[in-house]
């Protein structure tokens, strides 16, 4: 009798285990996913079900896969991270999405968000924070920087923070995209090959582009594009 109840409670202990968080990680380099994956893989309640290094790739391996969590990069070969992560919320809602990326969060963080991401980490601070990230997103919450959040709740608030000066605040995340290639001296037909879209809607963008950011002319935007790419390599 006694070793049926203690054969009974073992099974309740081990019911009550919580579920290891199934994790697909999506970054095309292959360090990387590799310094990512033994992170996870040291906590007993994740286990990584998928590496990928491109957009596509990702979703194809989502069916299979089925993650709770994705770990998404914002530069990847076919299509940005922030389509990806759209993509992500309309296949499949229920799962979440964290970014992690070299770029700068006060340029990125806020445009993930609304893409549908649950948090932001920076890859120099990968190591430190992204066991902590992936707990606090799979809870709900929201995980950026205390300097991001600080800037979100000011921006809500109608705070000083608002007007940090990025006039880039003001273009659409393909505008934003397409300036970015721009300033990595990709051409028309380079970047429509790239983003799976045609010339003329690349134009379209840029004409666009130089109206929001009053830039007269298309050598002007490139030389915009290229100081801002090159501002932020030095960051």
């Amino acid at each position: 009798m006694q070793a049926a109840f203690t054969g009974s409670r073992t099974r309740v202990k081990e019911q009550q285990k919580v579920k290891a968080k199934s994790i697909l990680i999506v970054d095309d380099h292959p360090v990387m996913r590799y310094g990512l994956a033994q992170l996870i893989r040291a906590e007993e309640d994740m286990e990584v079900c998928g590496e990928a290094g491109s957009a596509s790739e990702a979703l194809e391996m989502m069916k299979a896969a089925e993650p709770d969590l994705v770990i998404v990069d914002i530069s990847l070969p076919d299509r940005s991270g922030l389509e990806l992560i759209k993509d992500i919320q309309l296949s499949a809602p229920e799962v979440v999405s964290l970014v992690i990326s070299s770029h700068d969060e006060s340029l990125y963080a806020e445009r993930t968000l609304r893409a549908g991401a649950r948090g932001y980490v920076m890859k120099e601070e990968a190591a430190e924070k992204l066991v902590e990230a992936i707990r606090e997103v799979s809870e709900g919450r929201i995980f950026v920087s205390d300097r991001m959040s600080a800037h979100i709740l000011q921006a809500f608030s109608g705070g000083p923070g608002r007007t940090r000066g990025s006039t880039l605040d003001g273009l659409t995340d393909r505008e934003f995209e397409v300036f970015q290639l721009i300033g990595e001296g990709k051409g028309g037909r380079e970047i429509a090959d790239q983003l799976g879209i045609s010339v003329s809607t690349i134009d379209a963008h840029r004409a666009h582009i130089k109206k929001k950011l009053s830039i007269p002319s298309g050598n002007a935007l490139v030389r915009q594009a290229v100081r801002w790419v090159e501002a932020q390599k030095l960051n």
